[in-house]
């Protein structure tokens, strides 16, 4: 059941991905693409990751993490969805034993 639903996840990821890709502006970031959906939404998560974390983590992983292509963060949880997919074992085989007399 697991690998079925990260299956779908990374699917729809993927296909956002290619989407925002390809119908969005050429070089959007991702910093733009959230500052269309909320304004204050950048500003919010640069001040909570140092809150959190304190000045390194806004400075080593969240502001490069907003000059990035908007479609790799997508893409990206896509492909690592997909790998665990595979990576989780399915569904216990019942095999019953037919013996002839």
């Amino acid at each position: 059941m697991m690998q079925r639903v990260l299956a779908v996840i990374s699917a729809v990821l993927l296909v956002a991905a290619v989407a925002i890709a390809t119908f969005g502006q050429q070089s959007v970031t991702l910093g733009e693409a959230l500052y269309l959906l909320d304004h204050d939404l950048v500003d919010r998560l640069l001040t909570v990751s140092h809150r959190l974390w304190g000045g390194w983590a806004r400075d080593a992983l969240v502001q490069p993490l907003l000059f990035r292509p908007a479609w790799l963060i997508p893409a990206s949880a896509g492909i690592i969805c997909a790998g665990l997919a595979m990576s989780v074992p399915g569904r216990k085989s019942t095999r019953r034993s037919h013996r002839r007399s």
